[in-house]
C-alpha cells in the first residue's frame, strides 16, 4: 500500500534532489577548501550557522521535521513534505554565498576529485534511501550533507596523502643534494613574521631561501623545497604549522632542522587542541631532532623546556623581552634596546608599537645562533620587513592612519594592535576606529577572548564595528561592560564593507582605523 502512495512522488524527489544538490555541494565543498580539507571541520562550521544565523536553526528544523513527517506518513499528500525539505535544504545554511566573495570556491585538481567523491556518495545513498524511506530518502541525504562531506573527506585523506607522497620524496631528494642548514620555526603565532626576519638576516651572510606566505605544511614545504631551493642555498628557513599532535614530529622528519624555535605558546589552536598543554607537547615536537634550539624563556613553561633540551646535550640559544633576565639575547622593548650574546653591549632596535617584541628577539637569537656576525644582526635589525596584513600601517587618502591587523587572529596579539592603535590615536588627537569580525579557533576561551577584546576597546574609547555574527554577542557584550559615556559606541555591522565605509567616515582625517582579523564569507 505505502509503495502504491510513494511511486508518485519519487521521481520528482529524486530529480529535484539532483537539482539542489548543485548550491548544497558548492557550499560544503567550499568550507571543506577553506578549513583545509580536515574532516569534521563541515560539520563543525554548519553548527555555527545553526547557532549564529537567525533564520538557519529554524528553516534546518523545518526541513529536518518535513523530512520526517513525509517518512513516517502512510498518505501520500504528506509526500509533498519531502520536497519542501529539500528545496529549504538548498537554501541552507541561509546567508552562505554558493561560491563565495572573499573566498571562491577554487576548482583545483584535489577539489574536483572530492567533489566526484561528494556526488558519487550523495546519489548512491539518495537512491538508496528512496527505496528504503520513498520520497523522505533523497531529502535525508540533502538534509545530513555536512557530514557527510566530512566522510568524504575522511575518505580522501588517506588517498591524497599516498598520491602527494612524491612531492615529499622530490623535496627530501632536493634537501640531500643542496643539503642546505635548516631552521624550523613554529609557535601558536608569530611564525610568519618571525621567518621573515629570521631570512632577513640571515641572507647579509648567507645564501637565503624562506617558505613563502603560510606555506607550513607537508605539502606546502615541499612545494617551497621543489620550487626554490636551488644549489648554493646555505639556509633554508621553514615554518612549520599544526593542525594536531603528531604533524610537526612528521614534518621534521621530512626537513630535519639543524636549528629549531618556538616564538610562542598561546591559544591559537584550542578549538582543536583543548587544552594549552596538548599545544605545548605538539609544539615542541620541532626541537626533538635539532641540535640547536632557540627559545623565549619568559614562558616558564618553555624555561623548563630550555632545561630539558640543554640536558639532553643539545645547544640552547635563550631569548627575552624582560630587561635584566640572564639570556643569550635580551631584547628591551621599553628602552629600545637588544643585547646579542653574554656580556654583549645594549645596541639599539625599533619594535613596532603594533607588533610583537617576542618575534624579533626570536629572530635575532636564530641568527645569532647560525652565526651571524653580532654586528651584522645589529645593522639588519632596523629594517626589519613586516608581513602583509599584520600590524602594517598605511595612510588612507582621507588622511587617517590604516593599521592592516587582519591576519591576526590571537588574543594577545590583538590586544597589543589595539594598544598600539590607541596610542597613535591619542598621538594625532583623532578617533580611534576598530573594525573586527572576533577571534576564532579558540575552542572553550572564544566567547571569553572575544568579550574581553570588546572591553579592551570601550575602556580605550574606541568606536566598535562587529563585522558578521560569530562573535558578535561576546564583542557587543564586552564593549558595554567598560564603555563610558564619552565612548562613540559598539555597532554590528552585516559585511566588512559596510564596516569599511563606515570606518573612514568615522576616523575622518585624523582618526586611526584597526583593522583586526578577518573572515571569510563561509563564516556566519
Amino acid at each position: 500500500m505505502i509503495a502504491v502512495y510513494v511511486i508518485p512522488f519519487a521521481l520528482p524527489a529524486l530529480l529535484l534532489a539532483i537539482i539542489a544538490a548543485v548550491p548544497v555541494g558548492a557550499r560544503w565543498l567550499r568550507v571543506a577548501q577553506r578549513e583545509h580539507y580536515v574532516p569534521g571541520s563541515t560539520s563543525w562550521m554548519a553548527w555555527l550557522w545553526v547557532r549564529r544565523e537567525p533564520l538557519t536553526g529554524p528553516l534546518a528544523l523545518v526541513a529536518a521535521g518535513a523530512t520526517v513527517a513525509a517518512a513516517l506518513s502512510p498518505y501520500s499528500w504528506l509526500q509533498v513534505m519531502a520536497l519542501v525539505a529539500i528545496v529549504l535544504t538548498a537554501l541552507l545554511p541561509w546567508g552562505m554565498p554558493v561560491r563565495g566573495t572573499s573566498k571562491k570556491l577554487a576548482f583545483t585538481p584535489r577539489l574536483v576529485r572530492l567533489a566526484v567523491l561528494w556526488a558519487v556518495l550523495h546519489l548512491a545513498l539518495g537512491i538508496l534511501a528512496l527505496f528504503v524511506l520513498g520520497t523522505a530518502g533523497p531529502a535525508l541525504v540533502l538534509v545530513l550533507s555536512a557530514p557527510l562531506t566530512d566522510l568524504a573527506l575522511a575518505i580522501m585523506a588517506p588517498i591524497e596523502k599516498a598520491a602527494s607522497q612524491r612531492f615529499v620524496t622530490a623535496a627530501q631528494k632536493r634537501l640531500a643534494q643542496v643539503r642546505p642548514r635548516v631552521v624550523a620555526i613554529t609557535g601558536s603565532y608569530g611564525k610568519t613574521s618571525t621567518k621573515n626576519y629570521v631570512a632577513h638576516l640571515l641572507s647579509g651572510t648567507f645564501a637565503t631561501v624562506a617558505s613563502p606566505a603560510s606555506f607550513n605544511n607537508r605539502l606546502g614545504l615541499s612545494r617551497a623545497v621543489n620550487d626554490k631551493l636551488v644549489p648554493g642555498t646555505e639556509v633554508f628557513v621553514a615554518e612549520m604549522g599544526i593542525f594536531g599532535p603528531g604533524e610537526i614530529r612528521e614534518l621534521s622528519t621530512f626537513f630535519p632542522p639543524d636549528i629549531a624555535a618556538i616564538t610562542v605558546i598561546g591559544e591559537a589552536h584550542l578549538q582543536r587542541m583543548r587544552s594549552t598543554d596538548v599545544i605545548l607537547r605538539a609544539k615542541t615536537e620541532i626541537t626533538e631532532r635539532a641540535g640547536t634550539v632557540v627559545l623565549p624563556i619568559d614562558d616558564p613553561r618553555l624555561a623548563r623546556h630550555a632545561t630539558l633540551c640543554a640536558s639532553q646535550g643539545k645547544r640552547v640559544i635563550t631569548v627575552s623581552c624582560v630587561a635584566g633576565t640572564e639570556a643569550d639575547v635580551v631584547l628591551d622593548p621599553v628602552d629600545g634596546t637588544i643585547v646579542i650574546g653574554p656580556g654583549a653591549a645594549p645596541v639599539p632596535v625599533t619594535v613596532s608599537g603594533t607588533g610583537h617584541a617576542v618575534n624579533v628577539a626570536v629572530a635575532a637569537g636564530i641568527a645569532f645562533a647560525a652565526g651571524v656576525p653580532v654586528a651584522g644582526i645589529a645593522a639588519r635589525l632596523g629594517d626589519l620587513p613586516g608581513s602583509q596584513h599584520r600590524a602594517e600601517v598605511q595612510q588612507a587618502p582621507s588622511g587617517a592612519l590604516v593599521i592592516d591587523d587582519t591576519y591576526n587572529a590571537n588574543p594577545v596579539g590583538s590586544l597589543r594592535a589595539l594598544e598600539g592603535a590607541a596610542s597613535l590615536a591619542a598621538e594625532r588627537g583623532g578617533p580611534l576606529v576598530v573594525v573586527t569580525p572576533g577571534m576564532v579557533e579558540l575552542g572553550p576561551v572564544q566567547v571569553e577572548r572575544n568579550r574581553a577584546f570588546g572591553a579592551a576597546i570601550g575602556a580605550a574609547n574606541g568606536l566598535l564595528l562587529a563585522v558578521a555574527r560569530t562573535n558578535r554577542a561576546a564583542l557587543l557584550a564586552g564593549y558595554a561592560s567598560t564603555a563610558t559615556a564619552e565612548a562613540p559606541g559598539a555597532v554590528a555591522v552585516a559585511t566588512r564593507e559596510q564596516a569599511v565605509r563606515r570606518a573612514v567616515e568615522a576616523a575622518g582625517d585624523r582618526g586611526v582605523i584597526l583593522y583586526e582579523n578577518d573572515l571569510p564569507d563561509h563564516y556566519p
